[in-house]
């Protein structure tokens, strides 16, 4: 990285940093709602653009793109079927949410069934937070960094001290944002950041298709497709990574979990001055999402093309990629506009952990008394020791394996549970706290055992069999039996979702809740829905729906 590229990744980044301190100087961050909330002030542009960033960062481009890199555009579905995720959540789930006027999703659950039950939601989403988002988003990003940017030579250390070295940086610089800016900070420097990583995201594949084309994306675009067919083919075998029945069980429960139950997500959302700003900031991110498999899936597939599907990790296909074919003048603004992804994530999770802590864990357990200023500085305590604790575990990530699918697989344990209750909350009036509760520990538990104890056990079992039979360890009938053996995660995750429904649908018919839940109607902000939302909703999902016909 030439003096040029260091000065516009400096420049770049302090200019985001200076906007988001102009546009927040008169939010009060000592009241509630303006720290966790931005005083209920975020306009649909602005919500948009921080759900692209808290959602697109450095795990989701280096991981998916590792996973086009051996898998082809398959992995696509966790894209566009996110955007039918978004339209539901935008048309279903937004009105009743926002119209209770609730800061976070345990809260909405304490109405719902009582105390205990928020206190155990609040400490789930920390679990997952903690020990897999944060430090998995603070590792991404510092092996991209490193990998991209050949820091250990720049810097004259060795790999591991590099990716220390990055985290630290990473989260020292995130923690400031999260917890002395609040949450407008971070959704106006999202917003820019959004505009720059979609410009730089597109600059990726322009350059490789060029590279492969000798100067002509469309010869690119004609190599690819004609000397890689199977890389263009959208139904995964029962070995792939996304088996194609798996789109229709256990993936959208995880995009609904994610974008319909998930607190760093729709924290964003209730900081809308409107119901109508909410809808329209979530399906216009929802459109954006559709298109995004240019950024997070193309690159990957030109990378299985120019390095002839030799690399020593498929994770490194994207940063060797950019490190190949972006120009170096763009090289300093390409790093500021993942530094600032990177950053988005992190700090977004942050100051939603700091919004669980205060709200949900802190007032009623630590201090029923608590002032809002207290509560705040509560969060913004719990908020620092959770990005240490995060910082401290993020270099040990790369024993993990792929970065995606870790990600994906560890936070099926509790996305299955949480969505279970929360539906189960929103749609039915008699099921009682104590379903809820045998739910989400019970749920935990009894995917934890399936994946990471009768799963193993089956396929360890198929494969001693295959291998008295004579087959190859490493061949492709091996790795299909073993598919076979134990269902994919992602059907597992549809299977027990039905399970959870039932036992708390069951639980329910036996011991009805006595008092029936009647909703409660804010009137802090404007709930009127958006009159385009269905007409929208349903263009984009067609849209999504035509890509599977087309592939």
């Amino acid at each position: 990285m030439g003096t040029l590229s260091i000065l516009s990744f400096v420049g770049f980044t302090l200019l985001v940093a200076l906007i988001a301190w102009w546009s927040t100087r008169s939010t009060n961050e000592n009241s509630a709602d303006g720290f966790y909330l931005g005083g209920r002030s975020l306009g649909a542009l602005t919500i948009a653009g921080s759900l692209l960033l808290t959602n697109l960062s450095a795990e989701q481009i280096v991981g998916l793109n590792g996973q086009a890199f051996t898998e082809g555009i398959l992995v696509m579905a966790w894209e566009t079927l996110a955007a039918i995720a978004m339209i539901i959540t935008a048309i279903v789930l937004l009105p009743k949410y926002m119209k209770g006027g609730i800061t976070t999703i345990p809260q909405f659950i304490e109405r719902r069934f009582d105390t205990q039950t928020k206190s155990i939601l609040s400490v789930l989403f920390l679990f997952a937070y903690s020990f897999v988002l944060l430090p998995t988003i603070l590792y991404s990003g510092s092996l991209a960094f490193s990998s991209m940017f050949d820091l250990p030579n720049l810097l004259g250390l060795s790999q591991n001290a590099t990716i220390w070295v990055c985290v630290w940086s990473i989260g020292i610089i995130g923690s400031i944002y999260a917890i002395f800016g609040g949450l407008k900070a971070v959704a106006v420097s999202d917003l820019i950041n959004a505009i720059g990583l979609l410009i730089g995201g597109i600059l990726i594949p322009y350059f490789g298709l060029k590279l492969i084309g000798d100067g002509s994306i469309g010869e690119g675009l004609s190599t690819l497709w004609n000397e890689h067919p199977e890389k263009f083919n959208l139904k995964g075998e029962v070995d792939s990574e996304i088996p194609f029945g798996t789109i229709f069980t256990g993936m959208i429960l995880a995009q609904m979990y994610y974008w319909g139950t998930n607190q760093s997500i729709l924290q964003r959302v209730f900081g809308a001055k409107s119901l109508k700003e909410g809808q329209k900031g979530v399906i216009l991110a929802a459109l954006v999402k559709f298109l995004i498999p240019v950024i997070v899936v193309l690159p990957g597939v030109i990378a299985w093309h120019v390095f002839d599907g030799t690399l020593d990790k498929a994770d490194l296909a994207y940063p060797e990629l950019v490190r190949k074919v972006l120009p170096p003048s763009l090289v300093g603004f390409f790093a500021a506009v993942l530094f600032g992804a990177v950053l988005s994530s992190f700090n977004s999770l942050l100051n939603s952990s700091a919004t669980l802590f205060g709200f949900d864990l802190y007032k009623n357990w630590f201090n029923r008394n608590a002032t809002e200023i207290q509560t705040v500085k509560a969060g913004k305590r719990f908020g620092l020791g959770l990005a240490v604790v995060s910082m401290c575990i993020a270099p040990f990530i790369s024993n993990a394996g792929s970065l995606f699918g870790y990600i994906q697989e560890a936070l099926g344990s509790l996305s299955v549970p949480i969505l279970a209750v929360v539906i189960i909350g929103i749609y039915t009036k008699k099921v009682p706290a104590l379903g809820a509760k045998i739910v989400l520990i019970g749920g935990v538990i009894m995917y934890l055992i399936s994946q990471f104890g009768i799963g193993p056990m089956l396929i360890d079992a198929a494969e001693s069999d295959a291998l008295a039979k004579g087959i190859s360890g490493g061949s492709k009938a091996m790795s299909v039996l073993k598919a076979e053996a134990y269902p994919h995660f992602l059907h597992i995750m549809g299977i027990l979702f039905l399970v959870n429904v039932g036992i708390m649908l069951l639980v329910g018919k036996l011991k009805p809740k006595e008092t029936i839940y009647e909703e409660i109607v804010t009137d802090e902000i404007d709930t009127t829905p958006w009159k385009y939302a269905l007409l929208a909703g349903a263009i984009i999902t067609i849209m999504v729906l035509s890509t599977y016909f087309i592939f």
